[in-house]
């Protein structure tokens, strides 16, 4: 079977053509485009999974090198604070602060579901922003959460194992801090 073939069959088996799918179908049909492109460029097995994590990176908008930090990253997205160029979940408060990585983490629920958002821990305090220690090493780190439905389709989240912090400790400095009521 192609490649082609297979793209196409694994989509339609799972609806992805089908009007009430995501994107009304368009979402099968574009995968298909792009499957239908690659398929035609005739990538051996290395160049394939080469191109593939290339695209797959440049795609969500990611860098395929470290960052830097120097000042030709940033840029001024308002009033002194400011967005890295290269990687939008980087920031900084002033031209010479202290940058931190809004993904350096994520929470991962006893379900498998993946969240971003505050770090909560049980006593109420939170993990504040994840000051980046080596622009080199940025790893987003899985951190495991208890939830409880609090109103419809309003959860609370908290860490499940505070020791899961020290791995967090490894790439970024932050503090522990008091959840405020404008948080």
């Amino acid at each position: 079977m192609s490649l082609v073939e297979h793209a196409k069959q694994e989509l339609k088996l799972n609806g992805m053509f089908d009007e009430d799918s995501d994107y009304n179908g368009m979402l099968g049909e574009s995968v298909m485009e792009l499957i239908e492109l690659f398929s035609k460029q005739g990538h051996s097995g290395c160049s394939a999974g080469m191109v593939s994590n290339l695209f797959n990176k440049l795609s969500r908008f990611k860098p395929i090198s470290p960052l830097t930090g120097n000042d030709d990253e940033w840029c001024e997205v308002r009033g002194g604070f400011y967005q890295n160029k290269r990687n939008s979940a980087v920031f900084k408060e002033g031209k010479d602060g202290k940058a931190y990585f809004g993904d350096a983490f994520v929470k991962r629920t006893p379900n498998g579901n993946n969240w971003h958002g505050r770090l909560s821990l049980k006593d109420g305090r939170s993990v504040g922003n994840c000051y980046i220690k080596d622009f080199s090493n940025m790893p987003t780190i899985t951190v495991d959460v208890l939830e409880k439905e609090v109103a419809k389709d309003d959860w609370e989240m908290w860490i499940k194992d505070e020791s899961q912090l020290e791995e967090l400790a490894k790439y970024y400095e932050f503090e522990i801090k008091e959840i405020t009521d404008n948080e």
